[in-house]
């Protein structure tokens, strides 16, 4: 495999102001990316207080039935000592969602190695799964490429209750189908048998969307020790229950501090990632009909449409009592995170990094500084055949991620045209105009006229219909052509998207082998602004 980087056009403000702009960084979080940075963080971390020992059993006993390899059992005594982490967090995506996520997996695992080298303690990577998620259709889908276009397949099992992922259970016939259906338009290769096989024992092996997640991740990343933690887990809702004690107790001035602060961040035109609302309690009540939001009203935690209210006493005793009965929202999960965990750094995506924005003032406000934050790396891989097309068009990646190709495309098929076709038409509706214009003459009922009128546009809509047949058969003609353009923007920039936040990786693991993965973080790859290429 080679790679190259390449720097593209700056389309997200936030992570432009991140990458380029102190003022804004220092504005909106606690520390900058400098190597500086994490001396200081980890002297933050050493004045700090952590249930050790109590984290990292919740972790082995989270990760025993998944499997724990020998790296990761190391990594969890090294957690139960004076281990500190970096992590990285996503939800439990089918097939483990968008590319994406992987890219995410392997940013905590490098910059956890890079650290524990400079740093010359232990640094452990922690993928923090966000199994209390009830969005379902986030995650229930797959994306396939198809003749040149992105197809969205989806997993059509209906579910009325807004249950958190990690309660939903799929119906094993149902998505064993489904799964089958998307492995065939992969198409077969050396390594479909024994990839579907393990997929489909893993489908087998769990019932819910989050275990069926963390097994396939678990099995990827296995040799590199990541550990993860599902945070909807009731052992580590035990652990939390003080830390819920507190954002409840604090629940006023936190919200308060991240309305500020998401309008400060909007008078700047950086708009308004979560649209924090002043009364927000910024936890969710894990009830009967599913997971719902929870806001304030004087004094009381409120839901009306599920008929719930508690008082300030009432919630701090459901957290004290049955913590697995809430749950954070976007701006308390980072928060509770960091109440867990010794995190030196924290690996987000744009989204996630315009919502940590919002909440330096609310980790300040509980003495706590927030984590490092560091970008994902952004990731293109090539398939040979790809790779092929380019040389033959003479294109690079960068020309298909910045349109040129679809422009390209466009003018090939305008020029797709048969001249003396095109005249011989014109002159054929010419003709016809001016013979009927004499038939008009010949009659003076309006009856007729309007008859005539119609029989004329019967024969241009044939002629129309020729013309769409001749046009259909040049097509043909250069198909090709034509889907080499489509090869090139179907699986390199899907929708104008980049290729990671549409397609699974399992589409290249099948080409390719379960030791892609570790061939990727065999790469000398730097975690910087660039965009990397891996040609295949």
């Amino acid at each position: 495999m080679e790679f190259e980087t390449i720097v593209l056009p700056k389309v997200n403000k936030v992570m432009h102001a991140y990458n380029t702009n102190k003022d804004f960084l220092h504005n909106y979080f606690d520390y900058d990316t400098g190597a500086t940075s994490y001396q200081q963080r980890v002297s933050e971390l050493k004045n700090r207080s952590y249930k050790r020992q109590q984290l990292s059993e919740v972790i082995y006993k989270f990760m025993e039935p998944f499997g724990i390899s020998s790296k990761a059992k190391s990594h969890i005594d090294e957690l139960a000592n004076n281990g500190i982490v970096v992590v990285g967090g996503q939800q439990s995506g089918l097939l483990t969602g968008p590319l994406y996520s992987i890219h995410k997996a392997i940013t905590v695992i490098l910059l956890a190695r890079q650290q524990r080298k400079l740093l010359n303690i232990p640094v452990i990577p922690v993928f923090w799964v966000a199994g209390e998620d009830h969005d379902l259709n986030e995650i229930n889908h797959v994306y396939s490429e198809e003749n040149g276009r992105a197809f969205k397949n989806q997993y059509r099992e209906k579910y009325v209750l807004k249950l958190m992922a990690s309660d939903t259970e799929y119906d094993l016939e149902m998505m064993r189908t489904f799964i089958k259906e998307i492995f065939g338009k992969f198409g077969e290769t050396a390594h479909t048998k024994d990839l579907l096989h393990g997929v489909l024992q893993a489908l087998e092996r769990e019932s819910t969307f989050t275990g069926f997640f963390v097994r396939l991740m678990n099995g990827l990343f296995e040799q590199e020790g990541l550990l993860f933690i599902d945070s909807a887990f009731k052992s580590l809702r035990e652990l939390e229950k003080e830390y819920f004690v507190k954002l409840i107790e604090e629940a006023e001035p936190l919200a308060q501090l991240i309305h500020s602060k998401e309008h400060q961040f909007s008078e700047q035109g950086l708009g308004k990632p979560i649209d924090a609302q002043i009364n927000a309690a910024n936890l969710f009540y894990v009830h009967e009909t599913g997971r719902v939001l929870l806001t304030r009203q004087s004094n009381d935690f409120i839901n009306d449409s599920a008929g719930l209210r508690f008082t300030k006493a009432e919630l701090i005793e459901i957290a004290r009592r049955k913590p697995w009965l809430l749950s954070n929202n976007v701006a308390t999960r980072p928060i509770m995170q960091d109440m867990v965990f010794p995190v030196l750094a924290f690996v987000g995506g744009p989204g996630e990094i315009a919502y940590w924005a919002l909440l330096k003032e609310a980790f300040n406000h509980l003495h706590m500084k927030m984590p490092i934050i560091i970008p994902r790396m952004s990731i293109t891989l090539v398939m040979p055949h790809v790779k092929r097309v380019l040389d033959e068009k003479g294109f690079s990646v960068r020309d298909v991620m910045e349109g040129k190709v679809e422009v390209a495309r466009e003018e090939f098929i305008s020029n797709l045209n048969n001249e003396q076709f095109e005249v011989t038409l014109l002159q054929t509706k010419d003709m016809l105009n001016a013979h009927y214009d004499k038939l008009a003459v010949t009659v003076s009922e309006d009856s007729m006229q309007e008859l005539i009128k119609k029989n004329l546009q019967i024969h241009f809509k044939q002629l129309d219909y020729l013309k769409e047949k001749v046009d259909e058969s040049l097509l043909l003609k250069y198909q090709a052509k034509v889907k080499g353009y489509n090869l090139l923007i179907g699986e390199i920039s899907p929708g104008g998207n980049l290729q990671e936040r549409v397609y699974t990786p399992y589409s290249y693991l099948n080409q390719f082998g379960p030791t892609l993965v570790s061939e990727v973080l065999a790469m000398p790859m730097k975690m910087d602004d660039s965009h990397k290429i891996i040609y295949l």
